[in-house]
């Protein structure tokens, strides 16, 4: 039987969105999703956040054209945080980085990662 869908917001009405390559399993970027935002991203099949400092819903890639086709949706044990697996269409930052990790913490600066 499967467990009911029942979604745990913090107090600001937000989940946490972890976004991974569905195909490579890299780490793309993490941002936050209000329930119109989750509703969104399920009906679209396009993802959706919730910006913090814009207070407003946006879709990835609504100015720059760098989509996420979302492929799946999953949910931590705690249904306070999802992971989507997704399909950018270009770089996944705004800086115009594949991932929004792309650097490395040394001491304290930070680095390009790999180099």
């Amino acid at each position: 039987m499967a467990d009911p869908f029942l979604p745990k917001y913090d107090a600001y009405g937000l989940l946490t969105a972890v976004v991974m390559h569905a195909e490579t399993g890299a780490l793309l970027m993490v941002a936050h999703m209000n329930a119109e935002a989750l509703a969104r991203t399920r009906e679209t099949g396009r993802a959706h956040f919730w910006s913090r400092s814009r207070q407003r819903l946006w879709m990835k890639g609504e100015t720059s054209g760098h989509v996420l086709d979302v492929r799946e949706i999953r949910v931590d044990c705690d249904q306070d945080c999802l992971q989507l697996l997704a399909i950018p269409a270009g770089p996944a930052c705004h800086t115009g980085a594949v991932s929004c990790f792309f650097r490395v913490l040394e001491g304290n600066s930070l680095h390009p990662a790999g180099a």
